[in-house]
């Protein structure tokens, strides 16, 4: 075992025991590499990383080539999920030289850290048009040894370019208005696939902030357009291979442009944003499909994805071994193995009813799948909705009830079934910000899906439950208090690392959530006092935003801001959001102030290409159509009725504050406001505000409905 078994990253874990003399990122590895005067050599991936697999195996697991790195360079290994700042500095270097970035990432650095080659997976031997990994190794050290001054000059200019590249201009002198969201549309427009759903071709990336925005908009002008890309986006990674029909939760992205082949891994960011995505989808359309795919999503993550104290998991891996390799000595493990079908198999399993599953999820006797990269799914089948209950029910003269009760049991039989299969390895650390997302959709959900039901609306509470134990569990096991810090990691028992703007951020937006969802007055203090800290930590006074990184570390080159919404909206974008909310509940001129020079920072971006920051862009329509502040005052059960009224309208610019009897003073206090905001008697009363000032109250679901129209 190397220095990797110390660790506690389960990526850092994969590789402990490679022949390879890894270091992980520290002050070891840098003072060896400098005392030897030797290069070195940066790799960085994740623990459920499909081509970080691939590369360990065919090269970090290679003698050979481990005799290379251990003798000729410094090897260290990073978890880009862990160390954010690391991964993100390399990977600006990766693109810019290369054009174009991924995982695992393979840099070579100087002895002071910077980059002066890099590139992603290098196969062991050249093919492909790639070339091979040990060759690459040979001539790096052999350029290092008889050219070391060319080499260092350009490690300079490159280090220079990355810190020009952090630069930002200056910020725009006037905000940006309606007509820079306007083009934002409709750059959405030009690139949507009206034919798939989705923008551009394959291959296909859910970026759920765009979906957010886009539903914004429509609630803002009214722009159907907006609306019916969201929705049909959402519906087609909802019927197609994107989803897993048998387990619940979304794959990590579609191969094709159909979403019918996915990359299987299963991350936890994605859980969270697609099902907040689906709740407004629910409210905008009152389709409950969308609903039930938010709730599903949901499920599996309770089920799957949660740790016993009550925090998230990171990931489920694509890869496992396939079934029928099961036990078999040195067997390898394979793309979606895990999840995928034969029709014979079926046909063992459900008796009389593998005909309906085969119509509604598309299977066939020699395999479904229209793509195969790797030649994977030969004979399988990737579950989608091929048929609706309504078209099977046409085709088999069986009632739609009776269809979707046969449906639902042969999917329980499947999922039984699919338990005996060796799982996909998880990635059981637990990340302060990803788990901040998941505590807001959690939150969410425990305010819409009662707005839904047939019943008192009860059926919100075991996700406002789990969502509160999240919320408990990183407050007591990731955040100093004393010290004032947040620590983003946790796993085996043991926090580390401090925070980022990130972990801060995405935490703050999931309080502020919870706050809404049961007016428990301990959110929204402790969502204050991060936010304060993440201003005292991370804002940048000089040109506005908030940096990544505090920038105490040296040894990450360049203290970055990031400046693009992708599978994770950045830091910037999520903090003006949550400002606009907490600026509508407690006055503070700074925040006032923060909003407004980020918005101007982010200006060009928001004029001339939107569509790379639809978080922030969604931030700015919020911040253009104002803010309504929704208080319920008044008894338990009366108030969850206008709760419920307020859950099946689409509200994104509202805030809704439940006014407990049980909190009032400690909430006056906060909130001077809500001071005289009272129901006569069992009743309750609804005040819809705006900046601060109210309508007169109503107490009826109907009275609050006609004043929201």
């Amino acid at each position: 075992m190397n220095r990797l078994s110390r660790e506690r990253s389960p990526y850092l874990l994969q590789h402990a025991d490679n022949p390879v003399d890894w270091f992980p990122w520290g002050d070891e590895a840098f003072r060896k590499a400098a005392a030897e005067d030797k290069p070195i050599f940066l790799s960085i991936g994740y623990s459920t990383c499909h081509w970080c697999h691939v590369m360990a195996h065919e090269s970090f697991e290679n003698d050979a080539i481990a005799a290379i790195l251990n003798e000729r360079f410094v090897p260290i290994k990073v978890d880009r999920e862990e160390r954010p700042d690391v991964d993100r500095v390399y990977m600006t270097f990766v693109q810019a030289t290369t054009g174009s970035g991924g995982w695992p990432m393979s840099v070579w650095l100087t002895p002071d850290l910077k980059p002066f080659y890099g590139g992603t997976y290098f196969p062991p031997a050249s093919r492909w048009g790639r070339a091979g990994f040990a060759d690459v190794l040979q001539e790096i050290a052999r350029v290092w040894e008889t050219d070391r001054e060319k080499v260092v000059r350009s490690a300079e200019s490159l280090a220079s370019r990355l810190k020009e590249m952090e630069r930002r201009g200056a910020a725009a002198a006037e905000l940006p208005g309606a007509e820079a969201l306007a083009r934002t549309v409709s750059q959405f427009h030009q690139a949507f696939d009206w034919r798939h759903g989705g923008f551009g071709d394959a291959p296909k990336f859910p970026r759920p902030s765009e979906l957010l925005f886009l539903l914004r908009e429509h609630a803002r002008t009214g722009d159907e357009f907006a609306r019916d890309m969201a929705l049909r986006t959402l519906r087609a990674m909802a019927m197609g291979g994107m989803r897993d029909h048998v387990g619940g939760g979304f794959h990590r992205y579609s191969v094709d442009a159909a979403w019918r082949v996915p990359h299987f891994e299963k991350m936890l960011y994605d859980q969270a944003q697609l099902a907040l995505a689906c709740l407004e989808a629910a409210q905008v359309s009152g389709d409950r499909v969308f609903l039930d795919v938010a709730e599903d999503t949901l499920q599996y993550v309770l089920r799957e994805m949660t740790d016993a104290e009550g925090g998230f998991y990171s990931a489920e891996d694509a890869d496992s071994v396939p079934p029928e390799q099961a036990g078999a000595p040195g067997a390898h493990t394979a793309e979606g193995a895990f999840y995928l079908w034969r029709a014979e198999e079926l046909d063992r399993l459900l008796g009389g009813d593998a005909d309906l599953v085969k119509r509604r999820f598309g299977i066939e006797p020699q395999g479904n799948a229209p793509q195969d990269p790797q030649q994977e799914f030969a004979g399988k089948n990737i579950l989608y909705l091929a048929e609706s209950v309504e078209e099977i029910a046409a085709r088999t003269e069986l009632a739609p009830t009776e269809v979707a009760a046969r449906l639902d049991e042969a999917r329980l039989r499947l999922f039984e079934a699919r338990l005996s299969r060796p799982r996909p390895h998880r990635d059981d650390k637990v990340l302060t910000a990803w788990n901040g997302l998941m505590i807001a959709a959690l939150a969410r959900a425990g305010r819409v899906v009662p707005g839904f039901a047939e019943d008192d609306g009860a059926g919100g509470a075991r996700y406002l439950h789990s969502a509160r134990r999240a919320a408990a569990f990183i407050h007591r096991r990731l955040w100093q208090p004393a010290a004032g810090t947040l620590l983003r990691r946790f796993r085996a028992g043991e926090a580390g690392i401090e925070g980022y703007a990130e972990d801060y951020a995405y935490l703050i937006f999931g309080l502020l959530e919870l706050f809404q969802a049961d007016g428990d007055p301990e959110w929204l203090e402790w969502a204050i006092e991060l936010q304060r800290r993440q201003d005292a930590l991370f804002w940048d006074e000089e040109k506005g935003g908030w940096f990544s990184t505090t920038g105490r570390d040296p040894s990450v080159l360049v203290r970055m801001k990031e400046d693009y919404d992708g599978a994770e909206p950045a830091a910037s974008s999520v903090s003006v959001m949550n400002l606009l909310w907490l600026t509508h509940l407690v006055h503070d001129a700074d925040w006032n102030r923060r909003i407004d020079r980020t918005l101007r920072l982010y200006g060009e971006e928001l004029q001339q290409m939107g569509r790379a920051v639809p978080m922030m862009a969604a931030a700015l329509s919020t911040m253009l159509a104002g803010v309504r502040q929704i208080v319920l005052a008044g008894a338990d059960r009366p108030r969850r009725a206008l709760a419920r009224a307020l859950a099946r309208r689409h509200l994104p610019f509202a805030i809704v504050v439940p006014l407990d009897e049980a909190h009032r003073d400690r909430l006056v206090r906060l909130m001077p406001f809500v001071a005289d905001m009272k129901a006569a008697g069992e009743a309750a009363a609804a005040y819809v505000c705006r900046r601060f000032t109210c309508e007169r109250p109503v107490s009826t679901p109907d009275e609050l409905e006609r004043i929201l129209v």
